[in-house]
This record gives C-alpha cells, sequence and structure tokens, in this order.
C-alpha cells in the first residue's frame, strides 16, 4: 500500500515538471501533501524522529494547499518537484526491502 502510494506520487511529480494547467498543480499539492503525511506518520510510528520523518515533514510543508509556497517561477519548482519524486522512489524501496527482510512478501 505504502510503496503504490509512493511510486503514484513520485509519478505525479515527474509528470509536474511539464508545462501543464494550473489545476494539475493543485491536485499534485493536494496529493503529495496527503502522502507525505501518511508516510511521516508510518515512519514516525516505526522509527520516531528519523531521517525519513525530517524528510516527508519537509515535503509536507512545503507542498501544503493551505498555506502554499509560491516561487513565482516554474522553473524554479522543476529540481524540486524531481527530487521530491526521488524521495517517493527510494522511500519505495526502502519499505520494499524492509518488507522483504521481514519476511512478509
Amino acid at each position: 500500500m505504502l510503496r503504490v502510494l509512493s511510486l503514484g506520487c513520485a509519478a505525479l511529480l515527474f509528470v509536474a515538471v511539464a508545462h501543464l494547467p494550473i489545476g494539475y498543480y493543485t491536485f499534485l499539492r493536494i496529493a503529495v501533501t496527503v502522502a507525505a503525511v501518511i508516510l511521516l506518520a508510518h515512519f514516525y510510528q516505526r522509527e520516531s524522529l528519523s531521517v525519513r520523518t525530517v524528510v516527508f515533514g519537509a515535503i509536507a510543508i512545503l507542498f501544503n494547499p493551505v498555506l502554499p509556497i509560491y516561487l513565482h517561477n516554474k522553473s524554479a519548482w522543476a529540481p524540486i518537484d524531481v527530487a521530491t519524486g526521488l524521495a517517493f522512489v527510494v522511500s519505495a524501496i526502502l519499505h520494499n526491502k524492509s518488507i522483504r527482510k521481514r519476511g512478509e512478501l
């Protein structure tokens, strides 16, 4: 479940590098924030304060739709979108490895 969530958000973030309507970016903010909060809660429950909890907490703050951060330049968001997408991919890979290690697959 978390692996699918992570990879889905990564795909949305990689697509966001293209020039798309503003509605996509609003949806992206909501989807990434929700996913980051879910992952943050999961990692905090398992690991307490760790690098992953800090990373996904920062992602949730950066992408939150309630108090949005505007960079006013689409090209400034592109590297952030790619880096955040990579964070979600790494999270999915590490989650998959931890499941295999516990023998749940």
